[in-house]
């Protein structure tokens, strides 16, 4: 346990931290999984579901990379690797 007040607070704001940095990568991991799982489905070919779930993923991932939670690069990195399988799932576009 800390004895200096400024490593009491740190060890405070740290908690903190730690607790809202897992529920924001944990968001981010349901939304992913969420895009996953239509892309898995029969109904996956539907264009307009797969950009609706995958604009939640959007959503999510830049909030947590605004805050910090994630670097932007590598929100972009996952963005781009999730988009792909996003438009190969969705086929030529007429």
């Amino acid at each position: 346990m800390a004895n200096i007040k400024s490593a009491k607070k740190r060890m405070k704001t740290n908690e903190k931290r730690r607790r809202t940095n897992t529920q924001a990568k944990s968001a981010v991991r349901t939304e992913a999984k969420k895009v996953q799982k239509s892309l898995d489905s029969k109904e996956a070919k539907d264009p307009a579901v797969l950009s609706s779930v995958f604009a939640g993923f959007v959503k999510k991932i830049d909030k947590a990379a605004a805050k910090g939670v994630f670097h932007w690069k590598t929100a972009a990195r996952r963005k781009s690797r999730l988009a792909r399988k996003v438009n190969a799932a969705a086929g030529p576009q007429a």
